[in-house]
């Protein structure tokens, strides 16, 4: 996928929020062993929501490096340049005034954006910029693949509902608990599906570059699954508010909706068989490899998001480690890995290779899976010991509640360094790549042009 500079810089600047993410997560998971770790300098109520959103700028950024690169192969020259680059100017400044917010304990915003709320203005102009690239680019295009289908209703739709994140603001809702709640729970979820759609969009893009075929994305169980996310991108935010007052057949649309992803799983599981076949021939080819950690995790998170729907079990595990399992599993078992297949495709070429052989890029990968199933069982294991306690009789207190955890703790923050370790490899290798090449695109020409000049005398 020879993007070109526009996705590859969207793409480096994903990585570097992707390996920041990971440290301050690592600092943060100090917090439940050694209590007021670096109290003094930076306290766990800024270093948990830096971690946050770096790690949600990392899926945002390659979100939006994997439309380009799409574009770019599809579209050649017919996105505006300009406007990319105010794109990825505002992206720099919406970061910046981010961690300016939380080093500095200017907070104001809700869960998952909790900065000044006058940092996301810059966001969502980059996200206008982008939308507006991608139907520019796609004038005269007929004959939408299912890939582009999907990115685009994941932009239009992040938009809308990034959109609707800040009605809080106004004291209409912010003044109404219930439903300032129930907004903010059906935000979270809606825009987890917007960017879903994307990755899984870049996955099916994938896949035809792979095969060469390009039937995937014609195909009609991609427009059904496309169909079938989008209508769970809309309403299946319901299994978010089960703990909230409301109107039952919300939640019952919510529960039935959520169900539906047994579709996904029992499509990986019929699939798998294949799947096992391909990978004998493909396994030396990093997306691919990635793309089939994807579908483990994909197993596995959607198993878990099928039980958590099930209300008598949400009412255990709502607001307890197991949903950050959950939340975990999701963005590095499945989107990370997706994202890591996009970025390997992206920056190989004739500049830099990424060999088969290559021992690092190969003991990285396993370790990244390994530790990754360590980290997320030991995170369940410590929500359902909480959501246990918290529906009992709490005899014990909920200071030695916690101290029982401590061991899942200790687990919890060896296999997260592992785990940093693992991905920040390839992460560090791809960011050596881009640079490695973008000093060679110099000398090249540099050597082009001296070649004429003697050839001319």
């Amino acid at each position: 996928m020879k993007t070109g500079t526009d996705g590859n810089l969207f793409f480096v600047l994903a990585l570097v929020m992707l390996l920041i993410g990971m440290l301050a997560g690592i600092i943060t998971g100090m917090e439940y062993v050694i209590p007021a770790f670096l109290k003094n300098y930076i306290g766990f109520e800024a270093l948990r929501p830096m971690h946050v959103s770096s790690v949600l700028l990392w899926i945002l950024l390659g979100a939006t490096a994997c439309i380009y690169g799409g574009l770019k192969i599809l579209r050649p020259g017919k996105t505006s340049g300009p406007a990319a680059r105010l794109q990825w100017v505002l992206w720099i400044i919406a970061i910046a005034g981010i961690f300016y917010s939380y080093y500095n304990g200017h907070f104001g915003g809700r869960e998952y954006w909790e900065f000044n709320p006058v940092w996301s203005f810059p966001i969502a102009l980059a996200w206008i910029l982008l939308i507006y690239n991608f139907f520019r680019a796609l004038r005269g295009y007929r004959n939408w693949p299912v890939y582009i289908w999907m990115w685009m209703t994941g932009a239009v739709f992040f938009l809308f509902t990034f959109i609707e994140n800040y009605l809080w603001v106004f004291p209409f809702f912010r003044d109404r608990v219930i439903t300032d709640m129930t907004i903010q729970w059906k935000v979270n979820g809606s825009l987890v599906g917007s960017w879903n759609q994307i990755l899984y969009g870049t996955v099916f893009f994938l896949m035809d570059r792979m095969d060469k075929t390009g039937k995937t994305g014609r195909s009609k169980m991609a427009f059904t699954m496309y169909f079938l996310g989008l209508f769970n991108l809309m309403f299946n935010w319901g299994h978010h508010i089960y703990t909230l007052p409301g109107i039952d057949y919300v939640r019952y649309i919510g529960y039935l909706v959520s169900m539906t992803e047994w579709i996904f799983l029992v499509r990986i599981i019929y699939q798998w068989k294949q799947s096992m076949t391909q990978a004998r021939q493909h396994y030396h080819y990093f997306p691919y490899r990635f793309i089939l950690a994807a579908d483990w995790w994909i197993f596995l998170n959607m198993g878990q998001a099928i039980l958590m729907s099930i209300p008598a079990l949400n009412i255990i595990t709502h607001g307890t480690h197991v949903t950050v399992a959950h939340a975990m599993g999701t963005t590095i078992g499945i989107n990370t890995m997706i994202l890591m297949a996009a970025g390997f495709e992206m920056f190989s070429g004739t500049c830099t290779r990424f060999d088969k052989g290559n021992r690092m890029l190969n003991i990285s990968f396993w370790t990244s899976q390994v530790s990754l199933l360590v980290f997320w069982l030991s995170l369940n294991t410590a929500g359902i010991i909480k959501g246990v306690w918290q529906l009992g009789d709490r005899h014990v207190g909920y200071a030695d509640m916690m101290r029982s955890l401590t061991p899942w703790f200790i687990v919890l923050l060896v296999s997260g360094f592992f785990l940093m370790i693992s991905i920040a490899t390839p992460a560090i290798i791809l960011i050596r790549s881009f640079i490695i090449c973008r000093i060679r695109r110099p000398e090249t020409k540099t050597r082009i042009r001296t070649a004429m000049v003697f050839t001319n005398k």
